[in-house]
């Protein structure tokens, strides 16, 4: 009874812990709001559906070698085509006789590459321009946010290709033709965020204690605006995979024989009437990885924004 008992009370007693009225600490307060925000988070069904559904693609990526029932690449003339089930395929086969599930299950790695590397690159780079053309203002946020404008006045798919077509087809320069088309909301919203916070009495006191605008930037706004900038991020994870499928569609992204999901349409829609899982597995693939992302991005909007959920 006392060991039942005491492990009973330890997630009793974190759970107090965690939710108390008055922190102790920094750490308990940070501890504390996160775990508030998860409760929340999770409270939310159709955030946490979207949850499942990315941690299974990871998982999915992790392990594609051990999940994948065959060789991706591997090619078998005779057997092109096959329906969905036949001959232990359980999606069919494509016109070069490649089984598409496994396909399907090595492409989700191309899909995090791509999604990691555009999250990593366009949000700091907006958060840079937008903060500095915020803070600093006069002349200089005249000229970064006209720049801004310029790369907003396109649309960001015919924005990339043109980037694209000048860098060259790749998935690299693909990633890298997608963060230079996605930077720009990032930098009207930290600009704004900035706008709002540079005016604060606390940015008053703090300059009165002798902090440079460095460290009032990189210290003080950029954590203010995380926030909005990770919901902004969840929510544009949808446009920046279907922006990844267009040119990979086109053949300007991951070249052949890369699983690439944009690819794998652009190969089936020549059989999209007579053979219509080829060009169709990966669009559900790329339907549910959206809507996963949105999903996601709602639930952490009404976590991180509850103002704007409402």
């Amino acid at each position: 009874m006392t060991d039942a008992s005491s492990h009973t009370a330890a997630p009793q007693g974190w759970r107090a812990w965690l939710l108390a009225e008055t922190p102790t600490s920094r750490m308990h307060a940070r501890a504390s709001a996160a775990y508030v925000g998860w409760l929340s988070f999770r409270s939310n069904t159709m955030a946490m559906i979207g949850l499942v559904i990315l941690v299974a693609l990871v998982l999915m990526a992790l392990f594609a070698p051990l999940l994948a029932p065959h060789d991706p690449f591997a090619q078998n003339l005779a057997n092109r085509l096959q329906p969905l089930g036949a001959e232990g395929h359980l999606l069919g086969t494509d016109s070069l006789g490649r089984d598409i599930l496994s396909r399907l299950i090595y492409g989700s790695r191309i899909t995090l590459y791509i999604v990691a590397l555009v999250a990593l690159i366009a949000p700091v780079a907006g958060l840079l321009v937008g903060t500095i053309a915020g803070y600093v203002g006069g002349w200089l946020d005249k000229v970064l946010m006209r720049i801004t404008d310029i790369f907003l006045a396109f649309p960001r798919l015919v924005l990339a290709l043109a980037f694209v077509a000048a860098l060259g087809a790749g998935i690299e320069n693909a990633v890298l033709a997608i963060s230079l088309t996605a930077w720009p909301p990032y930098a009207r919203m930290a600009r704004a965020e900035t706008l709002t916070i540079r005016s604060s009495d606390y940015i008053s006191a703090i300059k009165l204690q002798g902090a440079g605008p460095l460290r009032i930037i990189t210290r003080h706004i950029w954590p203010l605006c995380i926030s909005s900038l990770i919901v902004r991020v969840t929510l544009d994870m949808a446009g920046i995979i279907l922006a990844a499928a267009g040119l990979g569609f086109l053949g300007l992204g991951a070249q052949p024989p890369s699983p690439e999901w944009g690819a794998m349409i652009s190969e089936g829609r020549r059989f999209i009437l007579d053979h219509w899982w080829v060009a169709t597995m990966p669009g559900l693939a790329i339907f549910t990885v959206s809507l996963a992302f949105n999903l996601i991005g709602d639930g952490l909007r009404d976590v991180l924004d509850p103002k704007a959920g409402e």
